[in-house]
């Protein structure tokens, strides 16, 4: 090696941040799980009567962000990403949809699809109307259910003891057919308001939805009010079609109790389909 030969010294690679590595993780896992959420799959919760007997208070759902295209509500928060809705898609009639409640458009609900744009509905004496034909209301087997934390009777004259010594309910249990085929049952267990309306005729963009518990349930059928109705729920607040139930759980878990969620955990109703 001459004189005028020069050694480079060796490169020292600057030490990574551990703290950084971290956070960035931290970044790109929130970025999966929102988009995941808002664009795939997410999860909700079940808090009142208003879809029984086919949804109870405490069961979790996978619902699917796909199937109506996407909009504003798509989102966590709401974000005003865009206006309108992009890729989208009308739903079918007797889809349980979950969707951002008029007026505020800030709570979900959930409830089922009954008329689309354009059609009429109406109910007279309990049976639903569409389009000026009688959607067939059929009696079947009661819907009996125990009585638990999250899941108390509408009154006492639906209240039994069963052989066990337990306490539950029995409600009269119908099945709707839809024009196009689809069945899904619904109670019916007293007179009340909604059971005779005035005639709806649904405008461009809007739906008609209404809860499966007839009696129960702040839906169409009223106007849309804070904590009440609805109305016409227009398309873009859909925010996904009920798939599947996850878990469900009769209320009387303590979360401190790891142990008590298993015996509170309705098995049964775990892989129900819709």
């Amino acid at each position: 090696m001459s004189a005028s030969d020069t050694v480079s010294p060796p490169q020292v690679r600057p030490k990574k941040s551990e703290t950084r590595d971290f956070l960035e993780f931290l970044i790109k896992l929130v970025i999966v799980v929102v988009a995941i959420r808002s664009l795939v799959v997410a999860t909700f919760s079940i808090p009142s009567e208003s879809m029984l007997p086919r949804l109870m208070i405490g069961d979790y759902l996978f619902v699917e962000k796909w199937p109506y295209g996407y909009s504003r509500y798509s989102f966590p928060g709401s974000l005003p990403l865009f206006s309108g809705r992009i890729m989208g898609a009308l739903p079918a009639r007797g889809d349980v949809v979950v969707f951002k409640a008029p007026p505020m458009n800030r709570t979900d609900y959930i409830k089922r699809v009954i008329g689309l744009p354009g059609d009429t509905v109406q109910v007279r004496g309990g049976q639903v109307f569409l389009n000026g034909r009688a959607i067939p209301k059929k009696r079947i087997d009661d819907f009996v259910a125990p009585v638990t934390a999250n899941s108390p009777c509408f009154g006492s004259e639906f209240s039994e003891t069963a052989s066990d010594g337990s306490t539950r309910c029995r409600y009269p249990r119908y099945r709707e057919t839809l024009p196009e085929g689809k069945s899904y049952d619904v109670l019916d267990v007293a007179n009340s308001d909604a059971d005779d309306t005035r005639l709806f005729t649904v405008p461009s963009s809007h739906l008609f939805l209404m809860g499966d518990d007839r009696d129960k349930s702040a839906d169409s059928r009223f106007p849309a009010v804070e904590g009440g109705g609805i109305g016409f729920v227009p398309v873009e607040n859909l925010e996904g079609r009920a798939a599947v139930s996850v878990f469900s759980t009769n209320g009387s878990a303590n979360w401190f109790l790891p142990w008590t969620w298993v015996s509170a955990a309705r098995w049964e109703r775990i892989g129900e389909g819709f």
